[in-house]
This record gives structure tokens, sequence and C-alpha cells, in this order.
């Protein structure tokens, strides 16, 4: 009998594998499954429509999540912080005037109790200027600065939070020009191509040219400085990588075929832009203008740090540091406050952009 597989016939195969087979009896338990974990059944996934599965991806995200309720937290407290101190952002006393932070719920356990080390002629001391030290009333027993006072008696606490406000002013500010303008500017530019795209994209290069402070000095030579003019100034080159990025989205999407039959069925192109590529790459422009929030912000304070910023006594971030950090050898809690603050907004904003960016985008979901 022939047995080489490759000259056998199919019919002498299967005479030998039934000798090879004789005699031999399986049982119920001869074969498993590996690892015994029973059979395998496949698991069927509710389908969930875009925004529902965007939230979904976007609440797995615990970092951004964190950063979103600091972000909320900050602006209440912009909005509610100056009224809750009893004190003015303008108002100064100069009996109160370098006082150290003091709150009533921790002054007992020796933390913000008003007392600061200094340095003198002759080496380190503890001062606590609320209380005398040779039994004479000072005044100030009862008073209470959570986060201490300027060198003209203003209160930090306050002014800290008015300058939020103003930080926050410039990020929405930030998000309509990039939202209304630069996602326009690149739309348009995108869809027709050819020489409007060209005199645009020149446009924009140009103006983009131009430093930013440039522009903020030049306008301040025409204009009164405050914050109006640093708004027209984030307004004039804040949009220009907005319209970069809505543009190459554009043509990446002008060619697909969706956009192709809405054209067939008679649409007309600022149909199509708007109603038909816009809600395509809505997501991606939202991540584009929610990073372009930091750095307004950043640009804000440090026109602020080198005097371009609001006038006095309007204080923002920026021009808090720039006063904190005169007195930063002799009293440093005045600059920690403005700081911690400013830190916490711009990283705030990175993180939920980062979450955001996760769930808008398919291709950064876990599988």
């Amino acid at each position: 009998m022939n047995t080489n597989p490759i000259t056998a016939t199919a019919e002498e195969i299967r005479a030998y594998n039934s000798r090879l087979l004789e005699g031999i009896e399986f049982q119920a338990d001869d074969f498993e499954l590996a690892g015994n974990t029973g059979h395998h059944i496949d698991k069927a996934y509710e389908a969930r429509p875009y925004w529902k599965d965007v939230l979904h991806v976007f609440l797995k995200n615990k970092g951004s999540i964190a950063a979103f309720f600091v972000i909320i937290f900050i602006i209440v407290m912009a909005i509610a912080g100056p009224m809750v101190s009893g004190y003015t952002y303008d108002a100064q006393i100069i009996q109160h005037q370098n006082l150290a932070p003091r709150m009533q719920a921790t002054e007992n356990l020796g933390i913000f109790d008003g007392s600061e080390r200094i340095s003198t002629s002759t080496g380190k001391t503890t001062v606590n200027k609320y209380i005398s030290t040779d039994g004479t009333e000072t005044g100030l027993e009862n008073t209470y600065y959570w986060f201490g006072t300027d060198v003209l008696g203003r209160d930090i606490f306050t002014r800290t939070w008015m300058g939020t406000r103003i930080s926050l002013y410039i990020a929405l500010v930030a998000v309509l020009v990039d939202m209304c303008f630069g996602m326009s500017y690149g739309l348009i530019s995108g869809y027709f191509g050819g020489k409007v795209d060209m005199v645009m994209q020149r446009f924009a290069e140009i103006l983009n040219g131009i430093p930013t402070l440039v522009i903020v000095t030049l306008l301040l030579l025409v204009m009164k400085p405050g914050l109006g003019t640093i708004t027209l100034a984030l307004a004039i080159t804040g949009w220009i990588g907005m319209s970069r990025i809505s543009r190459a989205q554009v043509l990446k999407l002008k060619e697909q075929e969706f956009v192709l039959a809405s054209k067939t069925l008679g649409a007309r192109d600022f149909y199509v832009i708007f109603r038909e590529i816009l809600p395509n790459i809505f997501g991606q422009l939202i991540i584009m203008s929610m990073f372009s929030i930091p750095n307004a912000i950043f640009t804000e304070a440090f026109l602020a740090f080198i005097g371009l910023g609001v006038p006095a006594p309007l204080a923002s971030l920026g021009s808090l540091i720039s006063d904190a950090f005169k007195s930063f050898t002799t009293h440093p809690y005045m600059i920690i406050p403005p700081v911690v603050v400013l830190a916490l907004i711009m990283l705030s904003f990175n993180m939920f952009a980062d979450g955001l960016r996760d769930a808008f985008d398919p291709t950064m979901k876990e599988m």
C-alpha cells in the first residue's frame, strides 16, 4: 500500500488513517478549551450617538475631568471672590500695608495666623503685625486678610480674583476670535482655493510675521492703555493658527463624495462649507480653540508684567505678579496667589483640551 502523502490517492490515505485509529476510544474529556475557561461568547455593544460616544470617552479621562472642575471653581471664584472678602480691589489702607495672610479657621493651628519671617540687619525674625508685642492695641486684632495685603494696603485676595476675571475675559475673546473669524477665514480660503486661497494666505503670512508685542506697542501710541487695546491686539493676530487648521481640514474633505453629492444636488458654496464640511471638522476646531486659550492668557500676563497691560488700579494676574516681584525678597507671600491661580488656569485648560482631543479624534480612542 502506498503511504507516501504526495503520490497516494485520497482513498489510500483514508484507509491508512482508519488503520491508525483502530482500537482508539475517545473520552468526553480528551479535548478541552485552553485554560478551561468555557465557551467564548462575543460581546454585543450597544450603538451610541456620536456625541454620547464623545462624552463617554471624555469621562474616562480622569485628568480632564479634574481640570474641568478646576476651571469651574476658578470661574465661580472669579465671579464671587471679590464680593466675599469685604474689601474692594482698589481700596488703599496705609495702616494695613504688608500684612501677611491670616485666616480665622487656621490661625489657632499656627497656619496663616498673620505671622511672617523677615530678614533684618540682625538676622531673621518672625513678625506678626496684627498683634502688638508690647501690650498695646494695634487695631488689627479682628482684621483678617486671607491672602495678605500689598505695599499699598490693598487686599490681595480681592485683587487676585479681579485679575482672574481679566484672564478669563481674554480666554473668552480668544475663543470668539478663533471660532468666528479664524474658522471662517480658513474655511473660505481652503474651499475656494486658487487665487482666492493664494491672496488670503499671503495676507495671513504677512500679518503673522509682525510680533504681537510690536502690534501692542504701536496700538498704545494711538490708543489709551487698557483692556480694549490688548483685546484688539490679540484679535489682530490671534486667529491665524485657527485659520490654518480649518484650511487644512477643508483641503482634506472638499473632494470627498458627500461634498460632491451636495454640489450635484445644487447646494450653494456657503451651504456646503457651513452645513456639510463644518460639522465634520467641528471637533478638531474646538480642540484648537481650547489650546489657544493658555497662549492668549500667557500673552496678556506677559504684556501686563512688562507694563503694557491694564492701567492701575485695575489689576490682572500679570500686573499682580509684576508688582509682587518687586517685594519678593521681603514679602514673598504676595506673589504666590497670582502665580498659583495663573498656573492652574493654564494647566487646566491644557489638560481639558487634551481630553477633548482624545474624545473627538477617533484615532486617539482606546480600543
